[in-house]
């Protein structure tokens, strides 16, 4: 009967060494855990990956940029990471924008242009350190640059000659300093330019219209003045073939002083008069008045009304 009591005593024993174990565990991972999270969230130990660098501020505000790549131990509340910088190639849009920005040439031409900068860095230090928020500075002097070499050019150089402006543009931004007698893009950020890419040149939607409109305006101008030179030029012929007969007719039938002129041209008027009056006899309202010295020599006899034609014998 004694045995009993001892064997469930020392089970139970067992039963809460294991449960104390087990929350002891359980206790030492929390902790455990809880470590690594201050640690990762403090970043007391971080990485610096390949291509990449990052600015450590300390305590005394000395600054240094970190550029090995690899795991690094920092004292927490002595220093601070400041910034994570890449050193890949990175890009700048023309008004930090990949729309087209509006701009206005040499001819005060309203045109709209997008361009594409791309850049490495290659001083840390003049990037990061000398400079507070070096990508706002950047992104400004660039657009104040390019837009300042794309509304000197003119606007047939913007359309259809892209790649000497282009080129223009590129070796002013890597070599041209900003200012005169100061630092150039490169120098002033530490930076190394890549390349220049002048993506987009246009006119804006309304000039387009407008011009299609003037387009089309020269196209009806010019077919009309095309139909006036050929209605100027068969007149012409006509007159100049009118002038021919006439002066063949005074040479066949006209007397060598002149006395026969005035009758022949009478006669010729009278005969186109006569031919109009044959073309169109019906309706006719026409009165012809010549004031002429003499009567014609051909008259032309009234028009009678149809009813009084059938009943004349």
């Amino acid at each position: 009967m004694s045995d009993k009591p001892v064997g469930s005593f020392v089970q139970r024993a067992f039963v809460f060494r294991i449960l104390r174990l087990t929350l002891l565990l359980i206790l030492l991972i929390v902790i455990g855990y809880g470590l690594i999270v201050t640690v990762y969230a403090s970043r007391t130990i971080f990485k610096v990956k390949m291509n990449y660098a990052v600015v450590l501020e300390r305590l005394g505000g000395h600054r240094e940029a970190v550029t090995e790549v690899g795991w690094h131990v920092r004292l927490p509340y002595f220093t601070r990471i400041e910034q994570e910088v890449t050193l890949m190639n990175q890009t700048v849009f023309l008004g930090d924008s990949v729309e087209p920005m509006r701009i206005i040439t040499r001819e005060n031409v309203t045109l709209w242009a997008s361009a594409l900068l791309t850049f490495r860095i290659r001083d840390l230090n003049i990037w990061a350190i000398e400079n507070q928020e070096p990508m706002v500075l950047l992104q400004g002097d660039y657009d104040g640059l390019v837009k300042d070499k794309l509304q000197s050019q003119t606007v047939a150089s913007l359309i259809s000659d892209r790649e000497m402006v282009k080129e223009k543009i590129f070796k002013s931004l890597k070599a041209s300093p900003i200012n005169e007698g100061g630092p150039t893009l490169e120098e002033k950020y530490g930076i190394e330019v890549i390349s220049f890419v002048l993506r987009e040149t246009r006119f804006g939607d309304k000039l387009v219209e407008a011009s299609e409109e003037k387009k089309k305006r020269e196209l009806i101008a010019e077919a009309e003045n095309y139909a006036a030179d050929q209605e100027a030029s068969r007149i012409r012929k006509l007159y100049a073939a009118y002038v021919d007969g006439v002066s063949q007719l005074l040479q066949a039938v006209g007397q060598p002083d002149g006395r026969t002129d005035t009758a022949l041209l009478q006669f010729l008027d009278q005969q186109r008069w006569a031919a109009a009056y044959e073309k169109n006899q019906t309706g006719q309202n026409t009165v012809v008045i010549q004031n002429t010295d003499t009567a014609p020599a051909v008259t032309l006899p009234p028009l009678l009304p149809a009813n009084a034609q059938q009943t004349h014998p």
